[in-house]
């Protein structure tokens, strides 16, 4: 149980452009376990064994022990079970993977030069999250109300544009303070203004403490909820490795992420009236786009300390991804009656759409791993890696600016200390435990094994929280979250070579179970009435992966 004391009202007066929220920040921070055919068969453990261009991310010096070139394409289709086609998503869908090449150079007589490019999908946001429950009188439109008595507000007059604009619409002053003395009520974010403005079913008090209406709410009586996530973040990387002796290995990896995210969501409480007059429902559809590019640095080191050993030790660091994104949404409520009430955004409260850019830093990536090899048939990998999601860094973008000389346009940024405090009380560090194996029976034939554990992300009591004093809440248009827990992943594979060619199948089971909670639960201290508890469900994600890779070696 969230409990939140309300102590006074906040004020807000300039607002930067705009922070993303945690919850949604960490949906681009995760990664996959994805790539070629082999690595995903072996459990994603050949950071030290390396020779597979997939190690390209996550340890750079294995592309060093390559001594041929080759060229790869991966492709495959990606399943969830457990789920029934939704709101416009598919359980089943088709994913392009992997593509790259790897040139090797001899430089010396047991040394090499290797120079790689690899593109793979880190991410793949197609997944459909459904959940029902009873709400027993706790309502969306509650939550506004209580925010509203207890004056935890962001004022934000309806259609007032929080900059200053030149003719073309250009921002050209980001410290404009707007004038809010004729505002009609506060609001907390998009569905506040939409519950108490377009349906009045909360009315606040204006900034003299005069009262509008009389204060009310309705109860909702249970609820249901559909989301299609659609989607990918692609990774283009590029690598030197190399060399020494055939004892020291050593890489460099620079990437760029690019970001596609896509959500519809519907949201549906079935209410009724504070005197029990009529019955009826509402349902919040919400779609949101985010969209842009970030870039990291990877190095990696293998070493073979015993000549005569084929034991391997790895060592890898990753930097954070530097993104700078976009997102848009596009809100709306539907009742029974059919009344429709569009969102009024921000930035563009004509056409009922808000979207804003935003910078966040994903945190440091360390990583360990061992790996041997038995004659030519046996092959083994272990690896670790360690991550600490409390320091991913939110970022207000504070100006932007044009250079003539590169004919583009940079901006500034400021950490959202409020968010990012949000983010430290939510998240917490993740360990990801990789095991694999690989047994040529035949010269030809490789059987592979693997199996992956990837632990929480969420704190279990952490919460989406509405009252933060940051822009990024203002702009929230969902309220729902899903505190997920660990991840296990079980794979299997086989591959078989002729001639030139290789061919590599895979198949990946992965499994995350969490709690889903509609909105944050709210209890006055003062008043037992005000409470709005919204108890959590279980869901799940249960995903299938058949992945396919084709080699050519010259």
């Amino acid at each position: 149980m969230k409990k939140l004391y309300v102590m006074a009202a906040l004020a807000v007066a300039t607002m930067p452009l705009a922070a993303q929220e945690t919850y949604e920040n960490a949906k681009i921070a995760q990664e996959d376990l994805n790539g070629t055919a082999r690595y995903v068969g072996m459990g994603g453990a050949m950071e030290a064994l390396g020779a597979d261009i997939s190690t390209i991310s996550t340890n750079p010096a294995g592309i060093g022990l390559f001594r041929k070139s080759q060229a790869s394409v991966s492709f495959g289709i990606v399943s969830q079970s457990g789920v029934s086609n939704a709101v416009g998503g598919n359980k089943t869908n088709a994913s392009f993977d992997q593509v790259g090449i790897v040139v090797s150079s001899r430089i010396g007589a047991t040394s090499y030069l290797n120079f790689a490019f690899n593109f793979h999908k880190s991410r793949n946001f197609d997944m459909i999250l459904s959940a029902s429950n009873d709400l027993n009188k706790a309502s969306l439109n509650k939550l506004t109300y209580n925010k509203g008595v207890n004056q935890l507000i962001y004022p934000q007059q309806q259609g007032v544009d929080m900059y200053k604009r030149d003719t073309e619409g250009n921002i050209v002053d980001y410290n404009y303070q707007p004038d809010f003395s004729k505002l009609p009520y506060f609001s907390c974010n998009q569905l506040d203004d939409m519950l108490a403005n377009g349906y009045n079913w909360a009315s606040f008090k204006d900034p003299n403490g005069n009262a509008y209406n009389e204060w009310t709410y309705d109860d909702a009586l249970r609820y249901q909820f559909d989301r299609a996530h659609k989607g990918y973040i692609g990774v283009y990387d590029f690598n030197i490795s190399g060399n020494i002796n055939n004892r020291v290995y050593l890489g460099l990896t620079v990437g760029i992420h690019d970001v596609h995210y896509h959500h519809y969501s519907e949201y549906t409480e079935m209410m009724h009236t504070a005197n029990m007059t009529r019955d009826y429902s509402l349902t919040v559809a919400d779609s949101r786009d985010i969209k842009g590019s970030g870039f990291d640095f990877k190095v990696g080191a293998i070493f073979r300390p015993i000549e005569e050993s084929p034991l391997r030790f790895g060592l890898s660091i990753a930097s954070p991804v530097f993104y700078e994104l976009r997102t848009s949404n596009y809100t709306y409520i539907v009742d029974s009656d059919n009344s429709t009430l569009n969102s009024r955004g921000v930035t563009e409260a004509n056409n009922g759409r808000t979207n804003y850019k935003f910078r966040l830093n994903t945190p440091w990536k360390f990583g360990v791993s061992v790996g041997h090899t038995i004659g030519t048939q046996v092959a083994l990998g272990l690896s670790y890696e360690y991550a600490d999601y409390t320091a991913m860094d939110t970022r207000n973008i504070t100006d932007e600016y044009y250079n003539s000389w590169s004919d583009s346009y940079s901006s500034r940024s400021k950490s959202d200390k409020v968010m990012n405090d949000h983010t430290d009380r939510t998240l917490k560090g993740v360990h990801t435990l990789k095991v694999g194996a690989e047994y040529k029976p035949v010269k030809d034939l490789a059987l592979r094994i693997g199996y992956n554990y990837v632990s929480p992300m969420y704190k279990k009591d952490g919460f989406k929280d509405g009252s933060l004093d940051t822009y990024g809440t203002y702009v929230a248009s969902a309220t729902d979250y899903t505190n997920w827990e660990d991840t296990h992943r079980f794979t299997l594979g086989a591959g078989y070579s002729f001639d030139m060619f290789n061919i590599s199948l895979a198949y990946q089971y992965s499994a995350t179970k969490g709690t889903f909670y509609p909105f944050m639960s709210y209890t006055d201290s003062n008043f037992y009435d005000y409470d709005n508890i919204a108890g959590g469900v279980s869901v799940n994600n249960k995903r299938h992966q058949l992945l396919c890779t084709l080699n050519f070696i010259f």
